[in-house]
């Protein structure tokens, strides 16, 4: 479709336009990544720049029409950006408070290394569920559990795993969740309706995940934790902080105003007010340290090397690049997707899918995308929903098969890339390199596998007229099985 501005008739977009800036992504980020071992922030910027250049020479796009869908991009992730300068925030306060010092030492006490990554996963998913929210959860006991794990020698990017696979199973499942709201909204399905066809993916996908990490656990139990090491760091908590059940109160009242459906930011600020009250009157820390805290994080001087590396780090400037790399992602994404690029890789990826097999692989695909380029876990369920909404229907689909869809892949691997924003927040707030705890994230990885195959089988997918659908037989299913797996 064309349209006219003052001057020039804007061209179709295409999917060679959207392939430049995207080869060219790949390539950079691959290179910067392996060759320099530097952050991510410049090729994405650059891919960006390109793209709009594309735009610009070979389509006819304005500046000023660009600039609008960056900004309008950009805009529409700023309370996210506020909530993770605000998450630095609430983590220096919890330390120098000692809130998660006692998280720390009580988990240690109780926990052994052969249940814990298991009953890391479980801690996860349940608070997910209760607070609707995978980044409350990384931002409260997903720091407390880091450091246990490091306590029972558990490698860190392994916790990361377990703990983002129970957080964003739970975020997934919640009603109370923003992602499990728009993804009904999207495709027009019924909220409970969507959360009961998740769970036919997502309960697989948890028995597999379970069952990994607790073979993985049984291996690090044969691992006789250091009993030294282990009271080094205990009696370091303790000599350096006061530690008292009394201070799980924090973490307690913070989670529960979430649950209560306060929003994030002032839940969160509040959170670490308290925290601030904690550190004056138990810890008596002066008002100047806590200040500081807030800004550039706590810094722990103990002389033990594995507690000072676990408790330094927090404060509002440890995710100032952070912000900043979102706002490189979104300024890519905001152009692929006023430009057309987007839609155009989508319409691709659609063109093939001739069966609801192959349909639903190109919504996961899609999605994935879309989580890739513009960097956004929202923006890959609304972009992806709208394009898809009227062919499920077209082909006799329920709007709960891409309702389910849309969850699997846009919200289950947004995760999994570092330059997104939920990646670029977990990064931040567990304090763990891109990329390494990619292949532990098992619940992440295996429910697009599981939507995807029930995709092809037929098994579970609804349909608006039952009648027309000829199902599968048991034969067809194995067959296809194999096929895939070939």
């Amino acid at each position: 479709m064309k349209k006219e501005t003052t001057s020039k008739v804007i061209k179709e977009t295409k999917f060679i336009h959207a392939l430049i800036p995207l080869v060219f992504l790949i390539i950079s980020l691959g290179y910067t990544i392996r060759c320099t071992e530097a952050s991510p922030h410049i090729p994405i910027i650059i891919s960006g720049m390109l793209a709009a250049c594309v735009a610009m020479f070979a389509l006819n796009y304005e500046w000023s029409t660009i600039l609008d869908g960056i900004i309008e991009t950009i805009k529409s992730s700023m309370e996210a950006a506020l909530i993770l300068l605000i998450i630095g925030m609430v983590v220096g306060s919890w330390i120098i408070s000692g809130v998660v010092p006692t998280m720390i030492f009580y988990g240690l006490k109780i926990m052994d290394p052969s249940i814990f990554l298991p009953a890391t996963v479980l801690l996860s998913l349940i608070a997910a569920i209760a607070t609707g929210s995978s980044w409350s959860t990384a931002a409260t006991i997903g720091i407390a559990l880091m450091g246990v794990g490091a306590g029972l020698g558990i490698p860190a990017p392994i916790t990361v795993g377990a703990i983002i696979s129970g957080a964003y199973m739970g975020d997934k499942l919640s009603p109370l969740s923003d992602t499990t709201n728009l993804a009904p909204a999207m495709a027009g399905s019924n909220l409970f309706d969507h959360i009961k066809s998740m769970l036919a993916t997502t309960i697989p996908a948890f028995i597999i995940t379970m069952i990994i990490f607790t073979f993985m656990g049984m291996k690090y139990s044969e691992i006789e934790v250091d009993a030294s090491v282990l009271d080094s760091i205990l009696s370091t908590l303790t000599s350096e902080f006061t530690i008292t059940p009394i201070l799980f109160i924090v973490p307690i009242i913070t989670i529960g105003l979430v649950v209560k459906k306060v929003p994030a930011i002032p839940g969160l600020l509040f959170g670490s007010i308290m925290g601030g009250v904690v550190a004056v009157f138990v810890q008596k820390v002066s008002l100047r340290d806590f200040v500081t805290a807030l800004q550039v994080g706590y810094v722990s001087n103990s002389g033990n090397q594995m507690v000072d590396d676990l408790l330094t780090r927090g404060g509002m400037n440890s995710m100032v690049s952070t912000v900043a790399l979102i706002i490189c992602s979104l300024f890519l994404g905001g152009v692929m997707e006023r430009t057309g690029m987007l839609n155009a890789i989508a319409m691709k990826i659609m063109s093939i899918a001739n069966s609801t097999g192959s349909l639903i692989l190109s919504t996961l695909l899609t999605a994935f995308a879309v989580n890739m380029l513009a960097a956004e876990q929202y923006l890959s369920i609304v972009i992806t929903g709208r394009i898809f909404k009227d062919v499920y229907r077209e082909r006799n689909l329920d709007p709960v098969t891409l309702s389910r869809a849309l969850e699997d892949s846009g919200t289950m691997t947004s995760p999994l890339i570092p330059w997104n924003t939920c990646g670029a927040y977990m990064i931040a707030t567990l304090g763990i390199a891109p990329w390494v705890y990619v292949p532990y994230c098992f619940m992440n990885l295996i429910s697009p596998v599981i939507s995807c195959i029930y995709g092809y089988t037929g098994f579970t997918i609804k349909y608006l007229d039952k009648d027309t659908v000829k199902k599968p037989n048991i034969k067809h299913i194995f067959a296809t099985l194999i096929s895939f797996a070939k």
